[in-house]
């Protein structure tokens, strides 16, 4: 017996070490992927990686509605397949003239409403946490424009900028194309900021998959959100409402940092941002390229 379950130990130690490297390549990846989960990827599936505690409950919740409309689907699924193969007309060629059945009848209306109570009831509390704004660090008031974002820092004596797309023939090495702007928005790491957001034009949509947070920002009206970005990193996001001709070019980015590296970002920001008061400054206007089908200006002598 002791030969035996010596020679079992044996054979089963080839068979750990491949599972152990497999978990080990397994969690590489996902390593991997959280190290670059700020930014969507050619033939992503699913979410990006959360970084903020909103998002977390939105994939959970997500994750909860996708198995329950699975096991919906493949139910439906199942009855039809068997009501074609047992009452076909080979099978029942004299059919029951059955109209009404109580107890069915009953099941088919009291299920479905159970089943959107069930859903209901989490829903309007992941709403409500969405919502509310418990307690906030700061204060970021973003504003959308046809076609670039102004960010503005209350607390921190209005320090205000502008937010362009670089330009596809000026983007540096490492620069990702309709994705990267000229000034981020920088925010610290592991604090609660309130977001309000508005807007000048058109209606445009603050949204970064990564924290969950979109936001309409509308002329006249201050909507309002709150995100507490997890771990410092660069976060990418879009306009995600269709606001005009360069929709498409109207890229968030969000530098998340840490408290310390942020109060040192602030120093250099009030100089490299201060204001001017002789009200001399241009009209802001959005750098954006023309786009190629664009129909120029007629000459004097059409």
């Amino acid at each position: 017996m002791l030969r035996l379950t010596k020679l079992s130990t044996t054979r089963r130690a080839p068979a750990r070490s491949l599972v152990t490297v497999a978990l080990g390549a397994a969690g590489a990846l996902m390593a991997a992927a959280d190290a670059g989960a700020a930014e969507p990827k050619p033939w992503q599936f699913g979410f990006q990686p959360p970084a903020t505690e909103i998002m977390d409950r939105l994939s959970a919740f997500h994750d909860v509605l996708l198995i329950i409309i699975t096991l919906i689907a493949a139910f439906v699924l199942g009855l039809l397949v068997y009501v074609m193969w047992r009452f076909n007309q080979q099978r029942n060629p004299a059919p029951s003239r059955t109209s009404h059945n109580t107890v069915i009848e009953m099941l088919w209306t009291v299920v479905p409403v159970l089943i959107l109570v069930s859903i209901a009831i989490p829903s309007f509390k992941l709403m409500y946490f969405m919502d509310r704004v418990a307690n906030p660090e700061m204060t970021i008031k973003v504003t959308g424009h046809q076609w670039y974002w102004s960010y503005e820092y209350p607390d921190q004596g209005g320090l205000t900028f502008d937010s362009n797309i670089v330009p596809e023939d000026q983007l540096k090495a490492g620069q990702k194309r309709l994705l990267d702007v000229d000034n981020p928005l920088v925010v610290p790491a592991d604090t609660i900021i309130r977001v309000q957001v508005t807007g000048t034009d058109v209606i445009h949509s603050w949204f970064i998959p990564s924290f969950g947070v979109q936001e309409y920002a509308i002329v006249g009206r201050l909507n309002e959100s709150w995100m507490k970005i997890d771990h410092p990193g660069t976060y990418y996001g879009q306009c995600n409402q269709i606001c005009g001709v360069n929709h498409a070019f109207m890229p968030i980015k969000v530098e998340a940092m840490p408290k310390d590296a942020f109060q040192h970002w602030l120093v250099d920001a009030k100089k490299k941002f201060a204001r001017r008061d002789d009200d001399t400054g241009a009209v802001r206007v959005a750098a954006i390229p023309d786009p190629p089908d664009a129909v120029g200006p007629a000459s004097a002598g059409d």
